[in-house]
């Protein structure tokens, strides 16, 4: 049986599935929201009392932080180095820059700044003073984090993580999915991968037995800032927003933080190279849809259809 709980957190829309016959299912549905709100009060860069928040106020001075904290920070510098750069936390302040600067349920669709706009630079998470034994990080002046869809994956992995010792779940933050195993009866999960063209539609049916999926595109999180096209997806590179040919990349990996760094990393590449570095990695699959509408899939995708 099938016991579902949708909320908003983390600026998205998330469902939480626990296959199970007991009694207890949704008692333990019920505690999941709780989790949600705890990991957003340390890792929201748009609550100004939040832990990350926090931190970012903190220059070159070594900042004691939780376990939370200190875990998504190291799967942002794994993400780095699994992308080469491709995908790094250190991107807020050319986000800020853009117009990007509070929770996209309330930024202005169309903004208009009247003083000149130049790209901000990005730097490596490198540059970051983090000490495990004492679990500190320093920031250096000019760098200022936002964790940002990791954080989401992250947290989809730990609620299934909670949750999978009761039953087979599936945690979907925001387009980041994390499954914890077959279904009770040893089939796979459906995962409808959304049309970027319509939100109404579906463009594809995933068949999914355990693992992480996630789709990155510059559909939905959008503005116009000076009558220019933004969407969310910061080239590190250039400090602006991805010149790409993709409107969206789908990515199955085996856990949700892979799929959702290599879904982004893919966005930036572009069709064909990010298709190149899907193939390059033989426990990813991927599916790109091109903004010319055209799908293009990776060898080991059909494996999922």
């Amino acid at each position: 049986m099938f016991h579902r709980l949708n909320f908003h957190a983390m600026g998205s829309d998330v469902l939480v599935v626990l296959d199970s016959q007991s009694d207890q299912a949704s008692q333990s549905l019920s505690q999941i929201p709780e989790y949600f709100e705890d990991w957003e009060q340390s890792l929201s860069r748009f609550r100004a009392d939040s832990e990350l928040s926090r931190l970012n106020r903190t220059v070159d001075q070594p900042m004691p932080v939780s376990a939370t904290l200190w875990d998504v920070f190291e799967t942002s510098q794994w993400a780095e180095q699994f992308t080469n750069g491709l995908v790094t936390p250190t991107v807020l302040d050319a986000m800020l820059e853009l117009g990007y600067d509070q929770s996209f349920d309330s930024l202005p669709r169309y903004q208009h700044q009247s003083f000149m706009l130049s790209p901000v630079m990005t730097q490596s998470l490198t540059v970051v003073v983090a000490d495990k034994g004492d679990q500190t990080i320093c920031l250096p002046q000019g760098v200022h984090l936002d964790f940002g869809g990791i954080a989401k994956g992250w947290a989809a992995h730990q609620a299934v993580e909670s949750l999978k010792v009761e039953a087979p779940a599936l945690v979907n933050a925001g387009g980041d999915i994390a499954i914890s195993g077959p279904c009770s009866n040893g089939t796979a999960w459906e995962i409808k991968v959304k049309n970027p063209f319509d939100k109404d539609s579906d463009f594809e049916v995933l068949y999914v037995m355990c693992g992480g999926v996630a789709t990155s595109g510059k559909d939905r999180r959008r503005w116009i800032q000076n009558d220019q096209l933004r969407h969310h997806i910061i080239d590190p590179m250039t400090g602006l927003p991805a010149v790409t040919d993709l409107m969206s990349a789908t990515v199955i990996a085996p856990n949700v933080m892979e799929a959702e760094a290599s879904a982004k990393a893919v966005i930036i590449l572009g069709a064909e190279d990010g298709l190149a570095w899907i193939e390059a990695h033989e426990e990813l699959a991927g599916l790109l849809v091109l903004e010319n509408g055209e799908a293009w899939y990776s060898k080991r995708m059909k494996e999922y259809l």
